[in-house]
């Protein structure tokens, strides 16, 4: 680990760092716990006003529900920030000198500050309500997300991995949909299958068929990928393999869910 520390490849981890970025760091980061302080309270809100049956759900569903809702909320934003970022943007674009690994900009950092207090804040209420929220492979999930979030954001190196797994998060939406509707009562009605179709096709195309590319990708530019700081260079081989194995065994589960609620739908039929 002492290796790890004090090579010259990890002292460079912080040359991303100046007084400046480290105040729009942790105000984003702020920014994150704040936005999931006040989407819980909207939803709340706007539930209790439009959903008749919140009213009746126990302590543990109500917190749950709003819990969900600013998750959503997080999710959405990511996701349209990474698709920007990726795809529209130019900060990406493989004609560019510099290298590929090493391109950062104060959008990307600000998307990562307030993802950092997305996953703190929901990985709080994780643990306070456990297991309600989540189990085990939750909190793996979210430590493993915080880490990699936070070297990215502070050596300024291979965000385009950590804006690739940001954009998964779009499923999250259908995610928590599919667990409104279950709450709701309405686990046969037509919007629960369609959307259960979607968050298969979603969760195939972002969380499996995505990562993926993301292997692919860091195996043509190895050359640049072994520049990139000990630390991170490992958590860049390890974390990814690990998101990408969890997601697997949910994407078994979602596509074993599907099929019994398609099975289902056709008998009553």
């Amino acid at each position: 680990m002492e290796s790890l520390l004090f090579t010259p490849g990890f002292i460079s981890v912080f040359d991303n760092a100046s007084p400046s970025k480290e105040f729009r760091w942790l105000a984003s980061v702020f920014c994150g716990i704040f936005m999931c302080k006040i989407v819980y309270d909207i939803t709340a809100t706007v539930s209790l006003l439009c959903f008749k049956g919140y009213g009746n759900l126990s302590n543990a569903k109500k917190v749950e529900w709003n819990n969900r809702g600013f998750s959503t909320f997080h999710a959405i934003v990511v996701a349209f920030a990474s698709l920007y970022l990726l795809l529209l943007s130019d900060l990406f674009k493989e004609d560019y000198d510099e290298l590929i690994i090493n391109r950062t900009s104060a959008v990307s950092e600000t998307i990562f500050g307030i993802s950092i207090g997305y996953f703190f804040t929901d990985l709080a209420m994780i643990i306070w309500q456990y297991p309600a929220l989540g189990g085990l492979e939750y909190i793996l999930h979210h430590v493993l997300s915080m880490f990699s979030i936070i070297l990215a954001l502070i050596s300024g190196q291979a965000q385009i991995y950590i804006l690739m797994v940001l954009f998964s998060e779009c499923t999250t939406p259908f995610v928590n949909l599919r667990w409104y509707l279950d709450v709701a009562g309405q686990k046969n009605s037509t919007l629960y299958i369609f959307n259960g179709i979607a968050l298969f096709l979603g969760w195939l195309i972002a969380r499996v068929i995505l990562f993926i590319y993301l292997f692919i990708h860091t195996a043509i530019h190895f050359d640049q990928v072994k520049q990139v700081f000990p630390l991170g260079f490992y958590c860049l081989l390890t974390v990814s393999p690990v998101l990408f194995a969890m997601n697997a065994f949910w994407f078994w589960k979602i596509a074993k869910g599907l099929i019994k609620t398609l099975s289902k739908a056709r008998h009553t039929q």
